[in-house]
């Protein structure tokens, strides 16, 4: 590199005005590990109507780089508004190769990141932004409820049309196969209440009454949520990822062009198939939670016959429905939250995942409100 800068004319650029023109004159050597270029004149505010090469010795990529940066300068669009790609500045005076290598350089875009980054949104904007995404979601919320409860209308009245074979697949995989963690965690939440509760109710000589608490809060309450919470990750996180899978292989499409209502054929029978097996789910963790703390109690010394005499003296009907009326609720809130994340995903992998840790984030957000809602009423008409 030194052999060849040692000789060389340092690079320079003069803008030189000629009437209405704007001319460019560039004239030494354009090398890399040169001297900087030395630019006299007044810079315009507009791109040059034509080069002057006449003096211009060697050059390599530091001279196309140096027109390329001052021709993007100025034509920056004023904000706000788009740039113009239509129009091209002239490239008169230019050696052949010089003009090609232009040529190519203009036609490609600048990248957007590669330019001085727009000042970040204020804080009234993203207030504004995040008030306009909540709204557009209640109203999608809204209107797919509404085609939920079309759809519904439809099945009741016969016009409804999906395989049964594919709504008794949905069954199981929502209810049979649902059955070892729905076990496992009841049993476990049933043996955490009785050893809390037995903890405290020793003192006082009232282990017996472990039964009832362990009772009352398994039906009333721990059952239900947490059979919702279970089944909001496992069931309504395969519901959005099914139906968003099929949307990025545009099997949703198809179903269209083969005439199809994709929401009877796709999100009923999930909705139904939930809904049905919510309440038997939370019947059996009721069950098995009230088990785990017969075992509890049977450790401290209350006999099991006992406890479940206690049990049954405790919870009575009114306590034992409460549940499973809330289960209702909860499985059309956790198939809703799914398939609506599902039909609205993305045409790809990623979209599918995301839209699939919407939805669990959704159904569970969704159970606790419900709960703490009938929670509310449940209290206010002294249930």
């Amino acid at each position: 590199m030194s052999d060849t800068t040692d000789h060389a004319r340092p690079p320079r650029a003069c803008w030189r005005r000629h009437g209405a023109s704007v001319v460019l004159e560039l004239s030494g050597d354009w090398l890399q590990g040169g001297p900087p270029p030395e630019i006299t004149g007044d810079p315009p505010d507009q791109t040059p109507d034509r080069y002057a090469t006449d003096d211009l010795g060697r050059f390599d990529s530091t001279l196309p780089a140096f027109i390329l940066a001052r021709l993007r300068m100025l034509e920056k669009p004023a904000p706000g508004e788009p740039p113009d790609t239509s129009a091209r500045p002239p490239l008169d005076g230019l050696a052949p190769d010089l003009h090609g290598l232009m040529e190519l350089a203009l036609a490609v875009p600048e990248e957007s990141e590669a330019g001085r980054k727009s000042k970040p949104p204020s804080e009234v904007s993203k207030i504004g932004r995040t008030t306009i995404a909540v709204w557009k979601s209640l109203e999608t919320l809204t209107e797919f409820c509404g085609m939920t409860v079309l759809a519904l209308g439809h099945f009741l009245t016969g016009r409804a049309r999906f395989r049964a074979r594919d709504f008794w697949q949905i069954v199981q995989e929502c209810g049979p196969r649902a059955l070892p963690i729905v076990t496992l965690i009841s049993f476990l939440i049933g043996m955490i209440l009785a050893f809390v509760g037995e903890a405290q109710l020793a003192n006082f000589g009232a282990s017996i009454y472990v039964a009832d608490l362990v009772g009352i809060a398994m039906v009333r309450e721990m059952g239900v949520v947490m059979t919702g919470i279970i089944m909001s990750g496992r069931t309504g996180a395969a519901f959005a990822a099914h139906l968003g899978s099929m949307k990025a292989n545009e099997e949703i499409d198809a179903l269209k062009t083969f005439g199809f209502d994709p929401f009877d054929f796709l999100v009923l029978p999930r909705v139904i198939a939930l809904v049905l097996t919510m309440p038997l789910l939370t019947i059996y963790a009721n069950l098995v939670g009230i088990l785990g703390g017969m075992l509890v109690g049977a450790a401290v010394g209350v006999p099991p016959i006992l406890y479940w005499h206690e049990t049954l003296t405790t919870v009575d009907l009114t306590n034992a429905s409460l549940g499973v009326f809330k289960s209702f609720f909860f499985g059309a809130a956790i198939a809703i939250s799914g398939c609506i994340q599902g039909m609205h995903a993305g045409n790809s992998s990623a979209a599918v995942g995301q839209a699939t840790t919407r939805a669990v984030v959704a159904s569970i957000t969704a159970v606790i409100v419900i709960d703490s809602v009938f929670a509310a009423i449940f209290t206010v008409l002294g249930i």
